[in-house]
């Protein structure tokens, strides 16, 4: 039987590092299983904060995948202030951190590029594709942001071709996201970003969110939402677990002082990932510092493992303080070495913007948290869905921004439970986040 053709509009694909490439990476790794062909339609010459060539390793080598080239004004605007490069992922100073030259670059990024600087990619986007759509039977267009530029160039297909199927994905909100009130909007800018995110919503045969959370949101704003999570690919997650128990015989063999005693190996608690300052776990910092101080035995077993791109300020006040002898900054490593750290970790760490208007956003890495079978310590605002998820599979523990003591509390008990052999990997019902499960819920959505 022939496979039905899926055309996927995504700016980020391999090279392309972080989670926003993963998502419609391993959808179309495993769509063919499902009887689909995808076709992928991305920037030639983008503008990406981070490359990660071992994601390469994904794309199917029969991979359709058209090209045409962009126009982004970050160069213009690192020319402006060297900290606007945070921009092209979605990154900026706040409060006590903006200069005046930050505050502009802000008011710029929010009231001139609307909704994002991606914006100049829609209109050439649009002609090239509705010639391409006419030459060529594709049964379904996706459209996945941020950028949420992306979804207006579904929008313009779908009003020049009503009977087009478009599904707009979003991996993120748009109005509803943590910093898009950060942007020093003028009302009328407000509106556009508003009125451009319901006539997307109200368009688009299907809305896909990454939560629970957003897709009911979505649905109160007029949209057909349907949650599809983000998830693990079981063939990483296999991979890593051989390359970790590789590489502790090999350290067990080789790793040895000169009393002939093995190097003890430390309680591990890891961030794996970009940390800016709106997700920022300061009450986690001073209990963790609180605990070095008044702990001798856990500050001599303890490690703060960073892996990535953390905030120069926040890592600043981190070396700062009595937590800068624990600290390991591995810096930005790419996926499967990503992976790898987080198997040799003993608690993983996750934040979420703090307001109760982000309690839907589900972090990508959580999923793959989940596969190493490691407990997790989650930052955000109450009743959110990564609360949830880990309840339902007895993987951890979410916390607000405002709680200490308690978070104090489940650290020294996961780290009692290390030292004396007893921090068990115990995780239940993840299968549901597979990403080939996923892939399928997918398939069927697709008709």
């Amino acid at each position: 039987m022939e496979q039905k053709k899926i055309l996927i509009i995504t700016y980020y694909w391999p090279p392309a590092g972080g989670p926003g490439v993963q998502r419609w990476l391993k959808f179309a790794k495993y769509l063919p299983e499902f009887g689909w062909k995808p076709i992928i339609f991305t920037p030639e010459n983008p503008s990406y904060p981070l490359l990660d060539e071992s994601l390469m390793k994904d794309v199917p080598k029969d991979l359709e995948i058209v090209k045409t080239k962009i126009w982004e004004p970050y160069q213009l605007a690192e020319k402006l202030n060297k900290s606007n490069k945070k921009f092209k992922a979605g990154q900026f100073d706040v409060g006590k951190n903006q200069t005046w030259k930050s505050k502009l670059s802000i008011w710029v990024r929010g009231n001139f590029f609307i909704p994002d600087a991606r914006v100049f990619w829609v209109k050439p986007s649009t002609k090239f594709l509705e010639q391409y759509l006419n030459e060529n039977k594709i049964d379904v267009v996706v459209t996945s942001g941020p950028p949420h530029s992306l979804h207006l160039i579904g929008l313009h297909l779908k009003k020049k071709l009503p009977n087009l199927k478009w599904i707009a994905d979003f991996r993120d909100p748009w109005t509803e996201i943590s910093y898009y009130k950060h942007l020093k909007l003028t009302k009328s800018s407000d509106k556009k970003h508003r009125q451009l995110e319901s006539d997307v919503f109200k368009t688009a045969d299907i809305t896909l969110a990454t939560s629970y959370t957003d897709a009911k949101n979505f649905r109160k704003n007029g949209a057909n939402a349907i949650c599809i999570t983000n998830g693990f690919d079981e063939t990483d997650a296999s991979t890593a677990l051989s390359m970790t128990k590789k590489n502790e015989q090999h350290s067990s063999q080789t790793l040895k002082p000169s009393n002939s005693q093995t190097l003890k190996p430390k309680f591990t608690l890891s961030y794996i990932g970009v940390l800016e300052q709106l997700r920022n776990p300061e009450n986690l910092w001073k209990a963790l510092d609180d605990l070095v101080k008044t702990n001798t035995d856990f500050a001599e077993n303890f490690n703060l493992k960073f892996v990535g791109r953390i905030d120069d300020k926040i890592l600043h006040e981190i070396e700062n303080s009595s937590l800068k002898n624990s600290i390991v900054n591995l810096g930005y490593l790419s996926h499967d070495k990503a992976i790898n750290e987080m198997q040799s970790s003993d608690i993983l760490l996750i934040t979420n913007f703090p307001n109760e208007s982000s309690k839907g956003i589900i972090p990508g890495k959580i999923f793959e948290y989940l596969a190493t079978g490691k407990q997790i310590i989650s930052f955000g605002p109450d009743q959110a869905d990564v609360s949830k998820i880990l309840d339902e599979t007895n993987a951890g523990k979410h916390f607000s921004y405002t709680d200490s003591e308690k978070i104090k509390e489940f650290i020294l008990e996961k780290f009692e439970l290390w030292k004396n052999g007893n921090l068990l990997e115990n995780t239940q019902n993840i299968e549901q986040f597979s990403r080939k499960n996923l892939t399928e819920k997918l398939a069927e959505i697709l008709g």
